[in-house]
């Protein structure tokens, strides 16, 4: 892999982002990235225009940068407004933010499906599904929240999780997977964002990593759950019912970016 200086230096005036690999003895790339490699070290103030406004285009550019490091085909609609962004409304991007993108993200009855032709038994019953791409930046969180059935006449969003590049830590309010650990037992400095405080529900953590191709998957119905990325960042492909109304365990926590103060 070919490293531009675009990826070295970042966009903007002065701010570093840095590509690093160290040799370690490897003779192929693609084991001296796997050894040692620090991705798009930005600090915070990097995403926020003076008025404290989130900068949509900045963000943007980062998540590019790390597509681009893993060679992620960066395909046109990615570069339209279909791919968002946000910090929720929390103004620091880089512990907690989030790119993505629906693919599809699809509702409706059977019967009103397509060509209208369909009149089996399941004629009048809801279907939905979802196919999501989930970019997280370094270290970047996708704070705790969970998904309530009701809205609309459909159930709760079910969801597992492919990680596609880097790694991540599911944070979960149950065991469901097998090979959760406690966050509790996490040394204090890696716990994620908002553990301690009465309104953070989640108990457990598990890891799952590109290389390993094993999925995670939200086994309780309208249970509190996050994930953060690790030190690469993390592209997450994730497969789903539809999905509808999110709740944040934050008071005050919006899926929106923040205005100026």
């Amino acid at each position: 892999m070919k490293l531009n200086r675009r990826q070295m230096m970042g966009t903007a005036a002065g701010v570093a982002a840095s590509l690093a690999i160290g040799a370690g003895g490897c003779e192929d790339e693609e084991c001296e990235m796997a050894k040692k490699v620090s991705v798009l070290n930005y600090p915070t103030e990097h995403f926020y225009n003076a008025d404290g406004s989130f900068n949509a285009d900045k963000a943007k550019e980062a998540y590019y940068q790390m597509m681009e490091y893993y060679s992620y085909p960066i395909s046109d609609v990615l570069k339209s407004e279909e791919f968002w962004v946000c910090d929720f409304m929390q103004r620091d991007c880089t512990k907690l933010g989030m790119g993505g993108i629906f693919w599809i993200n699809a509702k409706g009855t059977y019967a009103q499906s397509g060509a209208k032709a369909y009149k089996g038994d399941f004629a009048d019953k809801n279907y939905g599904y979802l196919g999501h791409e989930i970019f997280l930046l370094p270290g970047q969180m996708l704070p705790e929240h969970r998904h309530l059935g009701g809205a609309e006449g459909y159930a709760p969003k079910m969801e597992s999780w492919l990680v596609r590049y880097g790694e991540v830590e599911f944070f979960g309010e149950y065991k469901g997977a097998g090979d959760e650990t406690l966050i509790s037992d996490m040394p204090k400095a890696e716990q994620p964002w908002g553990f301690g405080e009465d309104w953070f529900k989640s108990k457990y953590v598990a890891k799952r990593t590109a290389k390993s191709g094993k999925l995670y998957t939200l086994q309780d119905p309208e249970s509190w759950h996050a994930q953060r990325a690790g030190k690469t960042g993390a592209i997450v492909t994730e497969y789903a019912t539809y999905h509808n109304h999110v709740m944040f365990s934050k008071p005050g926590m919006e899926f929106a970016s923040s205005e100026a103060s």
